[in-house]
C-alpha cells in the first residue's frame, strides 16, 4: 500500500497524473498583499501548533492566552497602517473576509473556554481554531 501511495505520488510530481481543476474562488490581491496574507497564514499556523502543543500538555490557560493574542480578535489588524496595497483585507471579497472574521472570533471563543482550566471543554472547543481557516481555504485562493 505504501507503495502504491508513493508511486501515485512520484507520478503526479512528475505531470503523469492530471490535477483536478482549482474550484475555488480567486482572491486577487496585489503581491505585497498575498506576501503579507502568505506570512499571516505561516504564523498562524505555527500558534495553532503551539496551542496544540500546550493543550496536550495540559496547559490550557496558556493555550487560551496564546489563541487570544495570536489568532483571536486581539490579533486582528495587523496591517491596517501598512499602504493599501500591502493589506491583504482590503482586497478580499466580503465572503472571505467575513470567514476570517469569523475565525478571530472562535478563536477567542476558545481562548475564553480555555481560561475555565477546563479540560474536556477545551478538548470540546479545538475546532474552533481551525473551522473557519478550513471553510476559507476550502473557498479561496490568492493565485
Amino acid at each position: 500500500m505504501r507503495h502504491l501511495f508513493l508511486a501515485c505520488t512520484l507520478a503526479a510530481l512528475a505531470g503523469g497524473v492530471p490535477a483536478a481543476p482549482d474550484m475555488r474562488q480567486l482572491a486577487p490581491m496585489p503581491e505585497a498583499a498575498q506576501a503579507n496574507l502568505r506570512g499571516e497564514m505561516l504564523a498562524n499556523l505555527r500558534a495553532l501548533n503551539e496551542i496544540l502543543s500546550l493543550v496536550a500538555e495540559k496547559k490550557y490557560k496558556e493555550a487560551g492566552a496564546l489563541a487570544e493574542e495570536s489568532l483571536g480578535v486581539s490579533a486582528m489588524g495587523k496591517n491596517r497602517n501598512q499602504p493599501l496595497e500591502s493589506r491583504p483585507g482590503a482586497h478580499m471579497p466580503p465572503a472571505m473576509h467575513s470567514l476570517g472574521t469569523e475565525g478571530h472570533k472562535s478563536a477567542s471563543e476558545f481562548a475564553r473556554i480555555a481560561a475555565t482550566g477546563d479540560r474536556d471543554k477545551t478538548l470540546a472547543a479545538l475546532p474552533l481554531l481551525s473551522g473557519a481557516c478550513v471553510a476559507c481555504h476550502h473557498a479561496f485562493r490568492v493565485r
